[in-house]
């Protein structure tokens, strides 16, 4: 039994793993909470007075579905980052972080069975599935597969730069860039007032938001953590640089849909997510390289910047 006989009590109420552990604790929200009839309500009645019909519903169900798959895989792919840190307060925070990415998953299964499926069957679609290959592209599965074959393994060399690696593929590129940039692109699609051609969707816009608020401490973690290793483990901060240029291929290539031409292209649009994805980027790297910059503070993480109510 590891018990760390060098500290007085258990936890350490001033470490950043323990503050965001409590952060989560309290932050604690149910996805079957949150109302959906609204969302199906308006989905079909936008849906039966619009142009293409089916091109804008896949719009929406190729959203949803990669949202979800991506939850279940992250989901799966955090255990080993939990079991490889030795750190108690960390470890206690990576179980609420593993907790939140189960819950997300919950939260887009769910709106599959609540809202889209009973909008199909009102309007003489057949039942769609979120696991059907045709909502993902090559390179959203090459880019899982990096995540998974990073934290993997740390079960068989937990390095300082395998640490460095693990937290680029997945707090980085999945959460910081990929994930954040798809939840504020499909909140401002379905916020109130927001985008005119589009409906607004309260429940998806309340889980979006409550996730946008799980994922800023996920990924203040994971910037905190880069920073320590770049200070006291004295990591190569260009490391950070390569693996995250190596890994943006990919992003774009998901963002681009070369293949899916049937999606309707509403909300918006590639140039504004970008620069979006650009800009948050680059001032979390300026924060984890530069000594002088602080990780933002947990009520700075969690804020919702730039979308509509």
């Amino acid at each position: 039994m590891n018990i760390d006989s060098t500290r007085h009590l258990q936890l350490d109420r001033e470490s950043r793993g323990t503050r965001y552990y409590r952060n989560a604790v309290e932050r604690h929200w149910d996805p079957f909470d949150i109302d959906l009839d609204t969302d199906r309500e308006r989905l079909i009645s936008y849906l039966e007075d619009a142009d293409r019909t089916e091109a804008r519903l896949d719009s929406m169900r190729m959203g949803v579905a990669r949202f979800g798959a991506g939850e279940q895989a992250v989901t799966e792919d955090l255990a080993p980052l939990a079991t490889a840190l030795e750190d108690l307060d960390d470890q206690m925070f990576l179980t609420t972080q593993i907790y939140e990415e189960a819950k997300h998953t919950d939260h887009f299964d769910r709106y599959w069975r609540q809202v889209i499926h009973p909008v199909e069957e009102a309007l003489g679609f057949e039942p769609s599935s979120p696991t059907d290959d045709k909502w993902f592209n090559d390179a959203y599965h090459d880019l899982f597969e990096r995540n998974e074959e990073a934290t993997h393994r740390l079960l068989e060399a937990p390095t300082p730069e395998n640490f460095a690696r693990a937290y680029c593929h997945y707090h980085l590129v999945i959460e910081g860039i990929l994930a954040q940039t798809g939840y504020y692109g499909m909140q401002q699609s379905y916020a109130k007032d927001t985008h005119t051609d589009l409906p607004h969707l309260p429940g998806l816009y309340e889980g979006f938001t409550k996730i946008r608020q799980d994922e800023g401490r996920h990924v203040g973690f994971g910037m905190a953590k880069l920073k320590e290793l770049i200070t006291e483990e004295d990591v190569d901060p260009h490391l950070l640089d390569e693996t995250v240029n190596d890994l943006l291929p990919y992003i774009n290539k998901i963002a681009a849909n070369p293949d899916e031409q049937y999606v309707e292209n509403v909300g918006p649009q590639p140039a504004e997510l970008q620069q979006f994805a650009t800009e948050k980027h680059v001032e979390r790297m300026e924060q984890i390289k530069d000594a002088a910059e602080d990780v933002p503070d947990l009520e700075s993480l969690t804020e919702l910047e730039g979308v509509g109510d």
